[in-house]
């Protein structure tokens, strides 16, 4: 009894908040000294933050959503009201987390010119999609329409399926190749399970779309497969 009355009445340790710590461990003001690169995933998300809750600074609240499963991946598919439901989050912070990292995803797929069908052509579509399709927990289908000088001209999602296929008919994936007049196209898919390899109807809907792209006149130039961080090219493992 008096061994729990001791710890019921000991201080409880005090929080440290950001404004208390030594300028240069501050995330802030090392950004601003050392550069966005400098920082760590949790100084970066505190700085997003903005400001602590009543129990955490806005260092321990970053540290907390990094430490959820899949760290910083859950926020890339995170949804506004599970974020701001999180305690000491609230509507303005996830806000704000949510604006920086939709900021990050768009500035990763800027658009830029495409090479002629290949090696290079797949290694730049998956930096175009990766950074937003690898993080996706149901598999995606899209089409990626260029132009005749290998140009994008969108980026069009086909269909969503489950957690590890999506329902892609030919006619879909042609209509807006059709009523864009792309040049060619490029076919690209997710496995939420992190694994690229393709599996055999991979290989013979790729092998589907090809044949129909020659048809129309519309060829399909690359098919890739988008895993977590690794990407797969049909036509470089297949020769499909």
């Amino acid at each position: 009894m008096q061994l729990q009355n001791i710890k019921e009445n000991a201080p409880k340790p005090r929080r440290v908040g950001i404004r208390e710590l030594p300028e240069e461990e501050r995330p802030r003001e090392r950004l601003l000294a050392f550069g966005a690169q400098a920082l760590s995933a949790g100084e970066l998300l505190a700085i997003l933050i903005g400001s602590g809750s009543r129990r955490e600074s806005a260092l321990e609240l970053a540290a907390m959503l990094l430490s959820r499963e899949g760290g910083i991946a859950f926020l890339a598919d995170c949804l506004p009201e599970e974020l701001a439901g999180i305690r000491g989050i609230g509507n303005a912070k996830a806000a704000r987390i949510l604006a920086g990292i939709e900021l990050g995803k768009r500035l990763a797929q800027r658009r830029r010119e495409k090479p002629p069908a290949g090696m290079d052509c797949a290694l730049q579509a998956a930096q175009l999609l990766m950074p937003d399709m690898r993080y996706l927990k149901k598999e995606h289908f899209r089409t990626v329409l260029l132009n005749v000088k290998n140009q994008v001209i969108s980026v069009e999602t086909i269909a969503v399926g489950g957690l590890s296929s999506a329902v892609v008919h030919p006619r879909e994936v042609f209509m807006p190749a059709v009523r864009k007049s792309a040049g060619s196209i490029l076919l690209a898919h997710n496995h939420p399970s992190g694994d690229p390899r393709p599996s055999s109807s991979d290989v013979e809907l790729t092998k589907r779309l090809m044949e129909a792209g020659e048809l129309l006149g519309i060829p399909v130039v690359e098919h890739i497969v988008i895993g977590d961080g690794k990407y797969v090219s049909l036509k470089e493992a297949f020769l499909v």
